[in-house]
């Protein structure tokens, strides 16, 4: 399809993204810290734990790409996969966001592998539908910015989960954990239902993809995929690491646990209105060079962490702003990028993987998260940092380690994404060039 979805039709198809990315931030910033601090897990252990869970996961991911793109159930090779995949993802994320005061890692392990499996064989059908609404370049971006700005405001009402809780007499983190499982249960497939119905199956743009193997290689040859890849992974690590730490650099830093939430909200709430900004400068300049502009004013922003100290809250409220704005750019234009490299796989194969190139996608999302929570508290760890909330218990060596992990580090990985993209092939041009190919094969076709 060609040209702009209607409204109400862009609106259904980034429904789904709002409970879907209600689980995102718990998975990487609030479980951790709940199963180490509430259940009393070892640190080291729910890094180990969740590191686990994201290699396991990661080997699904290829697995349910291929079958996506080759398998058509009754509603479609998408619709159908991912309308089939709501109900146990909700069922996962109940269970593991409403864990008993028993829990143990081996619960965690389970659950988080169940759950870690129903994301995946919704999202990676979800985003490869998106992908394969529209054909053009700037289309795109609409589609991938309204699902990405849902995720945000998804993400939003994560963090406000705390809040709202307390509002209505409850009290303590699991309590609010309950109450997000609860939204999460019955919106995801009430939603996903809702797309559904709106949103047509695409069709097919070329011959039936090979196997995983054939697929794989035709993959291996798409060079701007790679370059984008690897891009993607350092970014996602480099934005991993201060996710993961977070809730602990308020408490441990800024020695203002009480901040944790509303310094979430404003970083999310930024990232909401960062996203139309970015679009519309892409359009100028294009998506790659203003993708890398807005990770390059991140570093800049960001490399002033280091001076914070306990009180500096003005200080690291701004911080969160600016940082925010820049994290509309990491959502919308990779995810629309990635779309258009599956064309040139089309161009020389004939073929539409867009299941197999999300599922890779999702690969890179998850190892470069996983890295960040399986490396970061282990590290933490061993520099002596402790789970206690008291900042006096952890010494000299843990805090810094904290601030590294948390700051340096980030801003380094970010570097090395900005020099892999700033001179990225895929422009407009060559994009408007690959749509003329695959229009012009479907018609000797």
């Amino acid at each position: 399809m060609r040209g702009d979805l209607p409204v109400a039709r862009l609106a259904a198809y980034a429904g789904p993204a709002l409970p879907l990315a209600a689980l995102t931030l718990p998975l990487y910033v609030i479980l951790p810290t709940f199963y180490a601090e509430t259940i009393g897990l070892p640190l080291a252990q729910v890094g180990f734990i969740l590191l686990a869970v994201r290699l396991i996961d990661a080997l699904s991911d290829p697995v349910v790409g291929v079958l996506s793109d080759r398998f058509h159930p009754p509603l479609g090779r998408r619709r159908g996969w991912f309308l089939a995949a709501s109900l146990p993802a909700a069922l996962a994320a109940y269970m593991i966001l409403t864990p008993p005061e028993d829990a143990t890692g081996l619960y965690l392990l389970g659950w988080g592998i169940a759950l870690s499996l129903g994301y995946t064989a919704c999202v990676i059908p979800y985003t490869a539908w998106g992908a394969d609404l529209v054909s053009d370049y700037h289309g795109r971006s609409r589609i991938a910015g309204a699902r990405e700005g849902m995720v945000l405001v998804g993400t939003l009402l994560a963090v406000s989960v705390p809040g709202i809780a307390e509002a209505l007499g409850a009290k303590g983190q699991a309590l609010s954990l309950q109450v997000l499982a609860l939204f999460v249960v019955v919106a995801l497939p009430v939603l996903t239902l809702i797309a559904v119905w709106r949103l047509p199956e695409p069709a097919d743009t070329g011959r039936a993809p090979p196997a995983l193997r054939a697929g794989l290689a035709h993959v291996r040859a798409n060079r701007p995929f790679l370059r984008l890849l690897a891009a993607f992974v350092l970014n996602g690590f480099a934005n991993g690491l201060p996710a993961t730490l977070f809730l602990f650099f308020v408490a441990r830093v800024l020695e203002a646990p009480q901040m944790q939430g509303p310094f979430l909200f404003l970083y999310f709430l930024c990232g909401v209105a960062g996203v139309p900004v970015w679009l519309a400068v892409s359009r100028r300049f294009g998506k790659h060079r203003t993708w890398s502009v807005a990770m390059l004013g991140a570093c800049a922003i960001f490399i002033t962490v280091p001076l914070l100290g306990p009180g500096d809250l003005w200080g690291f409220g701004v911080i969160c702003v600016l940082t925010g704005l820049a994290l509309g750019a990491d959502l919308a234009l990779p995810s629309a990028i990635q779309a258009d490299v599956i064309d040139v796989d089309t161009v020389s194969s004939g073929s539409r993987r867009s299941g197999l190139y999300f599922a890779l996608w999702g690969l890179a999302t998850k190892l470069s998260l996983a890295l960040a929570v399986g490396l970061a508290f282990p590290v933490l760890e061993l520099a002596g940092f402790q789970t206690t909330r008291v900042a006096a218990d952890t010494g000299r060596a843990g805090l810094g380690a904290l601030v590294a992990l948390y700051a340096i580090v980030p801003v380094v990985l970010k570097l090395a994404a900005i020099a892999l993209m700033w001179r990225f092939p895929l422009d407009a041009n060559e994009h408007a060039r690959l749509s003329r190919e695959i229009s012009d094969n479907l018609v000797r076709s």
